[in-house]
C-alpha cells in the first residue's frame, strides 16, 4: 500500500476516533488499517496515537503528523477533484445534513426538485437539530440556522428565517388577544425549548427597539410540528417560523398576534467543509438554493 493511503487511513483514524470506522469508509478490514497506521509508526520511530478501549487519542507527534497528513491529503484530492470541477454537469452523491423540521418541510422538496433537474446526482439527505461535523460524518453540505461561528467551513449566505406569533381564533375567544408584549405575561404561552429554553422572548417594536418579555405556559417542546399542534388545539399563543405557521395561519386555524412586533430573523447558510476547490454538485445545489430564499419564500413551499 502507498504511504498516501496510509496518510489517509491515519487522517481519518483521527477524525472519526476509530479504526473500524476508517476501515468501513475504505473499504477494508480494521486490521488491516491498525497495521498501516502501526506501520507509519514503526518508519518514524514515535507512538502518534494512544489506544484504548475508549477510541483513540493523539500524542503530541501525532497531532503534529495529523496536521501535515491531513494538508497533503487535502491537496492530493483538490488536484484529483480539478478536472471534474471543470465539468459543468452536477453528477455523484451528495450528503446533505439539515435540522429536523427545517430539514421535512423545506429541504427535502428543495433536493427532489434539484433531482429532477440533474438526474446524475443522487442525494442522501439526514435530520439532526444538533450541528453536525461535516468533516467526521462525511456531509458534502449541510443547511444551518443562525449567525455562523468562525470556521474553516465554507459558507454561502441564503436568506432569512422569519418567525411569527399565533394562536387559534378559540383560545383567543377564550382568554382574549394581547395588544403589547407586556400582555404576554398573562397567556399561556407555547414554548419552544430549543430556542426559548430560557422562558424569554426577545421581540422589536415598530421603531427596531427590543423589548423581553418573560412568559410562562402548559406545554413545552423541542418540536417545532408539536408546538403548532399545541397552537391549534387553543392551549396557547405560539411563536413558530413562518414556514410552520404558514399553512395553519392561511387556513385560519391559527391567526397572527402583536403584528407589529417582530421576532428575531435567523440567517440561513449552506455550509461546506472547505472553500476551495468545492466540488461542481456542491456548486451546483448551493445556486439552486441561492434562488430559492427571496421575499417571502416560505409562500411558495408545497402544501404540507
Amino acid at each position: 500500500m502507498d504511504r498516501l493511503q496510509a496518510m489517509e487511513m491515519f487522517v481519518r483514524v483521527v477524525e472519526t476516533g476509530s479504526f473500524s470506522k476508517a476501515a468501513k469508509e475504505f473499504a477494508t478490514t480494521q486490521p488491516t488499517v491498525t497495521k498501516q497506521v502501526a506501520a507509519i509508526e514503526t518508519r518514524l520511530k514515535v507512538r502518534l496515537l494512544n489506544r484504548n478501549t475508549r477510541g483513540v487519542s493523539l500524542t503530541e507527534s501525532g497531532a503534529l503528523y495529523y496536521e501535515k497528513c491531513k494538508s497533503i491529503v487535502r491537496e492530493a484530492e483538490e488536484a484529483e477533484n480539478i478536472v471534474q470541477l471543470r465539468q459543468s454537469q452536477a453528477q455523484g452523491l451528495l450528503r446533505i445534513g439539515t435540522s429536523v423540521a427545517f430539514g421535512r418541510r423545506v429541504v427535502l422538496p428543495l433536493a427532489l426538485d434539484f433531482m429532477a433537474k440533474h438526474p446524475q446526482v443522487q442525494v442522501d439527505l439526514g435530520f439532526e437539530d444538533r450541528y453536525s461535523d461535516l468533516v467526521a460524518q462525511g456531509l458534502d453540505l449541510a443547511v444551518r440556522m443562525g449567525k455562523l461561528a468562525d470556521s474553516t467551513l465554507g459558507a454561502r449566505f441564503l436568506g432569512m428565517n422569519p418567525w411569527v406569533m399565533a394562536a387559534s381564533p378559540k383560545y383567543l375567544k377564550k382568554h382574549g388577544t394581547p395588544k403589547r408584549p407586556a400582555d404576554l405575561s398573562g397567556h399561556d404561552t407555547l414554548i419552544y425549548s430549543s430556542v426559548q429554553g430560557d422562558d424569554v422572548w426577545r421581540l422589536f417594536s415598530p421603531r427596531g427597539e427590543p423589548v423581553t418579555v418573560p412568559v410562562t405556559g402548559k406545554f413545552r417542546s423541542n418540536n417545532l410540528s408539536a408546538v403548532l399542534a399545541a397552537a391549534r388545539s387553543g392551549l396557547g399563543i405560539a411563536a413558530l417560523p413562518h414556514y410552520v405557521a404558514g399553512d395553519s395561519l392561511a387556513s385560519g386555524h391559527i391567526v397572527e398576534v402583536l403584528r407589529e412586533y417582530s421576532l428575531p430573523e435567523q440567517e440561513i447558510h449552506a455550509v461546506f467543509p472547505s472553500p476551495k476547490l468545492v466540488p461542481g454538485k456542491v456548486q451546483a445545489f448551493v445556486a439552486f438554493l441561492q434562488g430559492r430564499f427571496g421575499e417571502r419564500w416560505w409562500e411558495s413551499l408545497p402544501k404540507a
